[in-house]
């Protein structure tokens, strides 16, 4: 196992939206187009560069391939991510899932353990996702 750099509160909420992303092995145009949308214009990422993206992705995938690795990426998360910003990762992360305009068995149980391992209550979860599914509507 290599040394896992740790992760700054920016780099943290890349990293969430990375692994619901790829948690179905398949990431999207339109899900793709959503993080870099949100790094290039959320106040969040003010201060961000996102050269950074790649970087926090190959981290996610190489994690992603190991054992234990996404205990391993959310141990990091946690570390990284100030608890008030829990709430901001899991919205940015069920924006992700949404932004293809249909979210996928693997997108909901990634979004249900990022709701748990960020200690999302379960009425605000249900508010953000509704936020979610509402913006991503289709005519």
């Amino acid at each position: 196992m290599t040394t896992t750099p740790s992760l700054s509160p920016q780099d943290a909420l890349v990293a969430v939206m990375i692994a619901v992303s790829a948690s179905d092995e398949h990431m999207r145009t339109a899900e793709l187009v959503a993080i870099n949308r949100m790094v290039t214009q959320m106040p969040a990422f003010s201060s961000y560069d996102p050269d950074r993206i790649r970087q926090i992705s190959q981290t996610v995938f190489d994690l992603f391939e190991e054992e234990e690795g996404l205990d391993a990426l959310f141990g990091l998360i946690r570390d990284g991510l100030p608890t008030h910003l829990n709430e901001t990762a899991y919205a940015m992360a069920c924006d992700v899932a949404s932004a293809d305009g249909n979210v996928r068995q693997l997108e909901l149980e990634m979004l249900g353990e990022i709701r748990d391992q960020l200690a999302i209550d379960r009425l605000h979860a249900a508010a953000i996702e509704w936020g979610a599914r509402v913006r991503h509507m289709r005519v």
